[in-house]
């Protein structure tokens, strides 16, 4: 049987991926792997005009709902709620007119706030997936965290061994503990801290990942405060980890606003997270090896620059 190497990297959705396994992946699995992402790209990617989120936002009044709607726009409504409301899944009409649209055009046409009553126009029960009105729907808040475990599930039907899925930085580990760096936002020649991941996921978020200057010269980036449509500005990066990546997506999301902490401890997930100003904040009990003052207590820190990385 044709195998590939122990090692996989290719692109998709917009990511570089790297799954790796113990054992090799026959080609049989990679297949499907590759299968299990692009129907997952042509239900949910506003980048993509076939995709079944582009109908809905060209004018589409409901469609068959995708597998993963439930799932996802479920977690979705807990984000928004212990949010107050700024993370939200109609939030891309909001990106669009920052510039980050399906064009990449980082045309800057001014902060659009996302409608409060999503929840009223968007549905997703009985089978179907509608709106009231069109609308852009988005899930990078969790999303990609969910496609990383529909992938984990292909290979742990497989006799892979220890297993690996990394899909630019948000990542599901299983069988063998790998040691994680944890990126400085400011100097990705750096690392703020190692984490060892051992069967459960790392989700981060940063803000100088997609982003592009304002007409103003401000610099604007993915990360928006669906409320006001403004990119955040209080926090400058995110960790999270948690039994499953979805989950820890979301939480790395919901970290760049108030309500963030408490729904980590609601759903058992252990956290870090860095300000604009470069102090550095973590959850009760977190495991992550951080490169702070040793006269700090814990809890908050300023960040101190390692001397080395580890990952």
């Amino acid at each position: 049987m044709s195998t590939v190497p122990a090692s996989w990297r290719f692109d998709a959705i917009g990511t570089r991926w790297e799954i790796v396994a113990e054992r090799p992946l026959p080609a049989a699995v990679r297949d499907e792997v590759t299968a299990r992402i692009d129907a997952f790209d042509r239900a949910w990617s506003r980048f993509r005009e076939d995709s079944d989120v582009s109908a809905l936002a060209g004018g589409a009044v409901s469609l068959p709902s995708p597998e993963d709607a439930a799932p996802m726009l479920d977690a979705l409504a807990a984000v928004s709620d212990a949010t107050g409301g700024a993370v939200n899944p109609l939030v891309g009409d909001s990106l669009d007119a920052l510039g980050y649209d399906a064009h990449y055009s980082f045309h800057d046409g001014g902060p659009v706030a996302a409608p409060r009553d999503w929840r009223e126009r968007l549905s997703w029960r009985d089978g179907r997936l509608a709106l009231t009105e069109p609308a852009t729907v988005d899930v990078g808040a969790l999303g990609k965290g969910r496609l990383v475990d529909l992938v984990l599930d292909v290979l742990m039907r497989t006799e892979s061994g220890d297993l690996t899925v990394d899909a630019g930085g948000d990542l599901a580990v299983r069988g063998r503990p790998q040691r994680i760096g944890l990126e400085h936002p400011f100097d990705p020649r750096r690392a703020i801290g190692v984490w060892e991941v051992t069967d459960a996921a790392l989700c981060a978020s940063a803000i100088n990942r997609r982003a592009w200057p304002s007409a103003t010269g401000t610099t604007l980036h993915h990360v928006l405060d669906a409320r006001t449509g403004q990119p955040v500005r209080t926090y400058a990066a995110t960790w999270a980890v948690a039994a499953d990546a979805m989950t820890a997506d979301a939480i790395a999301t919901a970290l760049f606003f108030d309500g963030g902490p408490r729904l980590a401890l609601e759903w058992g997930a252990e956290w870090v997270r860095m300000s604009t100003d470069g102090r550095v904040e973590w959850s009760p009990g977190c495991r992550a090896d951080l490169f702070v003052r040793a006269d700090v207590g814990p809890g908050t820190a300023p960040v101190s620059r390692p001397n080395s990385l580890e990952g």
